[in-house]
């Protein structure tokens, strides 16, 4: 009954068969004749059959409710066996926004050194996507936005506050300055994250509340491509000052703080709430507490 309702919530998750079966490790017949059975035992329909994956009928949205609880029940129960049998052991899977995968890494690092059998996978995403892979049980926790999502029935704790710093080349005519200020950069090119990132939307805010709608001439979802685009000369950035430190290190780029009408946003672990947590996600929340109070 589990593996189906694993089936189920990777049908739902990828919204296609041939997806979900490779997510699975499957084959796509497999994956069909198990989501038959589920609802042979079930007595109902829960996917919409077609020439393609038709979407979930009523009674299969309320069976996905019940998949992802006796799922994460059930993956609960088998890390607390294997916690008491041979201490923290595993994997953890974080989806992180990417300005603050400095922080995962650190997050990782530090747990890694009390847990040596515990292993990580961290991966990039917008706040939007991580929300959903917590939901999906696709990740174990998330380092994102606290102040501006939907943070329902989650468990967080604050890391930092993100600070805003320009980056540009050592011949921009900002290079000198001291700071600058939001309304300064209107006629600026920049180099921004995508517009489906959280930090984008909090820059542009930031903008529009200083009068300035600056050029922005690159639009990437990585901030290696905007560093380079920086040292390359081709426009500025902004980025929380965190990361600046980390990609600027070594480079001839300059980070310029940013001053006047701004909005700071605290970014933190999320982790879906439940009482109790497993043992690997009360040792991470535990460890995140102990990093945010350095």
């Amino acid at each position: 009954m589990i593996d189906r309702l694993e089936m189920l919530i990777a049908v739902a998750t990828e919204k296609h068969f041939g997806r979900a079966a490779r997510v699975l490790g499957i084959t796509q017949p497999t994956l069909s004749h198990g989501i038959k059975q589920l609802e042979e035992q079930l007595g109902v329909q829960l996917v919409v059959r077609g020439s393609r994956f038709g979407g979930l009928t009523p009674e299969g949205h309320t069976t996905l409710l019940w998949a992802r609880r006796i799922v994460a029940d059930t993956r609960q129960m088998r890390e607390e066996m294997r916690a008491s049998r041979h201490g923290l052991a595993g994997r953890l899977r974080i989806a992180v926004i990417p300005t603050a995968l400095t922080w995962a890494a650190k997050l990782a690092t530090t747990f890694s050194e009390k847990h040596p059998k515990v292993q990580f996978t961290i991966l990039s995403r917008n706040s939007g996507d991580i929300l959903s892979m917590l939901d999906n049980l696709e990740v174990d926790a998330g380092v994102s936005y606290l102040d501006n999502e939907p943070l329902d029935r989650v468990s967080t704790v604050p890391l930092y506050e993100e600070v805003y710093v320009l980056l540009c080349d050592e011949a921009s005519p900002f290079a000198e300055r001291r700071s600058v200020a939001w309304g300064e950069l209107a006629e600026a090119k920049l180099c921004l994250l995508t517009p489906d990132m959280q930090n984008r939307r909090i820059i542009n805010a930031n903008l529009a509340a200083s009068n300035a709608a600056p050029q922005t001439v690159v639009e990437s979802n990585s901030t290696v491509v905007l560093t380079a685009t920086v040292m390359a000369g081709a426009a500025m950035s902004v980025l929380p000052r965190d990361l600046a430190d980390f990609l600027a290190v070594g480079k001839p780029i300059r980070q310029i703080p940013l001053d006047g009408h701004q909005h700071h946003y605290r970014v933190g672990l999320v982790a879906p709430y439940r009482e109790p947590h497993t043992p690997l996600l009360t040792a991470l929340l535990g460890e995140a507490k102990g990093i945010a109070s350095l």
